[in-house]
């Protein structure tokens, strides 16, 4: 049964992402694709933009290092930032799963609680929601006028919307809801697991409370911001790779970007799918046309994956060169 659960675990996800992507791009014409890859993307700018995917992974590992502290924890700067990168590789074979990871190599490596380090991840969690919660109702209320120009002039309506869903969409949507009820159920299965342990209830407790006892809260703030910044520029400045995208300004990006960090809620690996469906909804709305939307999208989200899968391979490598902790110093 265990056994079940767990390869129903990997393999969900993988089939929700799997049946949204193939509803974009069934019949799509994989040689204009490729001509667009060698022919008309600005590499330059794609590169300009990884050392900002890479910094923010940084600036989350260091500001691990703040909410550890309170609770009496130390790990090592290159530790933790080494187990951010593994945790994001990680999630791509099985979603969510980074958040162990990263508390699980804390654990090896330094002798730091699980517990603890789990507690302090829900911390970064919700200081996170909050966040993108305040930036996207302000981008919404700035980006207001173009949401009710693309409205008055297309007709568009939920009437019209549903009768022009085809049986695929209907589908893929019946699909995400089947898949968000099993996630929601297995969510309820380790929560009330957690239940049952009060030492690990005890640990969590402690990291989630750890926030009012950071010593230095400025400096928490600008990792916080430096994180959302970062992967900010990682995205927008892809946005100069093609010429369909390159001239559509900052709004855009921002409301792209917000949607897409909203998308990747649903647990498919790095947001396959439901991130590609967003964002290319969005830029058609900004009048971007279907088929360049949906290549900007591919792209972009191969490429960043691999940067994830690079860094984690890099991560893993570095660990096997990391002393191993055996006492708390």
């Amino acid at each position: 049964m265990k056994l079940g659960n767990a390869i129903l675990k990997i393999l969900m996800p993988l089939m929700l992402g799997g049946a949204i992507l193939y509803w974009m791009y069934r019949g799509e014409d994989w040689q204009t694709i490729l001509h667009v890859m060698t022919d008309e993307v600005d590499w330059t700018w794609m590169l300009l933009s990884f050392p900002f995917g890479i910094l923010a992974q940084m600036f989350r590992g260091w500001r691990w290092l703040q909410t550890l502290e309170p609770v009496g924890e130390k790990p090592r700067a290159s530790v933790s930032i080494h187990s951010i990168f593994l945790s994001y590789a990680a999630s791509l074979v099985i979603p969510r799963v980074g958040e162990f990871t990263r508390c699980g190599v804390l654990k090896r490596y330094d002798n730091i609680s699980f517990p603890k380090a789990l507690g302090t991840v829900v911390t970064e969690r919700a200081i996170d929601s909050l966040l993108i919660m305040g930036i996207t109702a302000i981008v919404l209320l700035l980006e207001l006028s173009t949401f009710g120009t693309f409205f008055r002039k297309t007709g568009t309506n939920l009437q019209a919307i549903l009768h022009n869903f085809s049986w695929a969409g209907y589908f893929v949507a019946a699909v995400c809801m089947v898949a968000s009820l099993i996630l929601l159920h297995f969510l309820l299965r380790k929560l009330y697991i957690y239940d049952k342990v009060k030492a690990t209830l005890s640990g969590i407790w402690q990291g989630v409370i750890s926030l009012k006892d950071v010593r230095n809260l400025p400096l928490f703030a600008f990792f916080t911001l430096g994180i959302w910044v970062s992967y900010f520029l990682h995205y927008y400045l892809t946005f100069f790779c093609f010429d369909f995208t390159a001239g559509l300004g900052i709004g855009c990006a921002l409301v792209t970007f917000i949607v897409g960090s909203i998308a990747v809620i649903v647990p498919t690996p790095n947001g396959a799918g439901p991130w590609h469906f967003a964002v290319k909804t969005m830029l058609i709305l900004y009048g971007v046309q279907d088929e360049h939307a949906l290549y900007f999208v591919l792209i972009v989200h191969t490429v960043q994956t691999m940067l994830v899968v690079a860094l984690g391979i890099y991560a893993w490598l570095a660990l096997n060169f990391t002393n191993i902790k055996t006492l708390k110093q």
